[in-house]
């Protein structure tokens, strides 16, 4: 049974209020987007996100969740072929970036709420998942990047 100081559970209710409005902003604009591969691309993170808070719900309830680590592939980002209009292209562009902000954030939070854990196993499950919200900002770089959206300098 995992027990956590007033510090720890305030972090972990953070984290978990942080997932919620991932699953919802992925699940909002997977509704929204022009293109299918993008489509795709935010329902599997919106599923990665849902095994995220249900993670983070079951430390909160005092039990260390299984890692299955390896199993959340990052999806590829081919170049998709340029079939929609600039205006959806830059409507999907707006959304990514939106996304690309998030993750940067929420990987930022969970970076903070590491140090803070004592239990040396919590802190794994912690870093599994700041991994994945890495990946996460990482497939939707190479999206925007392979479809115009996003020109490193």
């Amino acid at each position: 049974m995992l027990n956590f100081t007033q510090k720890e559970r305030m972090l972990l209710e953070d984290q978990k209020t942080h997932e919620q409005v991932c699953i919802d902003k992925y699940n909002n604009y997977a509704s929204q987007v022009q293109c299918p591969q993008l489509k795709s691309l935010f329902e599997n993170y919106a599923q990665q996100e849902q095994t995220h808070l249900d993670s983070i719900n079951q430390m909160l309830n005092g039990q260390l969740p299984a890692m299955n680590q390896g199993s959340q592939q990052q999806q590829s980002t081919s170049p998709q072929s340029k079939v929609q209009g600039t205006m959806a292209n830059q409507a999907d562009a707006v959304l990514c970036n939106d996304m690309l902000m998030t993750e940067k954030y929420v990987s930022d939070t969970y970076n903070t709420a590491i140090f803070e854990f004592v239990d040396t196993n919590v802190r794994q499950v912690l870093n599994h998942i700041q991994k994945e919200e890495q990946q996460h900002g990482e497939g939707i770089f190479h999206y925007m990047k392979n479809n115009g959206m996003y020109n490193p300098q």
